[in-house]
């Protein structure tokens, strides 16, 4: 990809499999995140799944595919393993917030499923203080993220912000509201 650098770090990674509390407990919140979003779009067919309702014209199965690629691919393998298949693929979608009328909404969300299961693996390997692999210059210019730490945190906040999307999303398709305490 045009424009970024890999940035190889010396640090040794020592597997954790999520044995550091910090990782857990970031790794426990970013999860109840993901099944947030999951839980809003569950029971919606693939009409109201494809569906735009709000005035910004996303559907909520792009919303999930963006979470997919831009977010969970992206910063986890991407940004945090510098894994260069996922860097060259990048380019090669030009909007993730746009699903092919002939994409299957199971795939898209299988896919949203199979990039948290790589996310989680690829976390659990590695410290908070693990620096990062790779960052795209030509996007952010300078590294604001510095370690996966930092990753999760934006990830869980970015997350957490589309899950709120839904919920205002599907509260407009089916009046469906979600932790609501009356």
């Amino acid at each position: 990809m045009q424009g970024a650098t890999i940035r190889r770090s010396s640090v040794v990674v020592t597997h954790t499999t999520r044995s550091c509390p910090e990782i857990q407990a970031l790794l426990k919140s970013l999860d109840a995140q993901r099944s947030h979003i999951l839980d809003m779009v569950d029971g919606l067919d693939a009409k109201d799944l494809r569906r735009p309702v709000l005035p910004s014209g996303w559907s909520c199965l792009g919303l999930v595919q963006h979470l997919a690629l831009d977010v969970e691919r992206f910063w986890f393998r991407a940004v945090m393993t510098g894994d260069t298949s996922v860097i060259d693929a990048l380019g090669d979608i030009d909007d993730a917030w746009q699903v092919a009328p002939d994409v299957p909404p199971a795939e898209v969300l299988d896919r949203y499923r199979r990039e948290t299961d790589l996310s989680n693996s690829a976390v659990t390997v590695t410290t908070p203080d693990t620096p990062l692999v790779w960052w795209p210059h030509h996007l952010y210019g300078e590294p604001h993220l510095h370690t996966v730490r930092d990753v999760l945190l934006h990830v869980i906040t970015e997350t957490a912000c589309h899950a709120g999307h839904l919920d205002a999303a599907r509260e407009l398709i089916d009046g469906r509201r979600r932790l609501v305490l009356t």
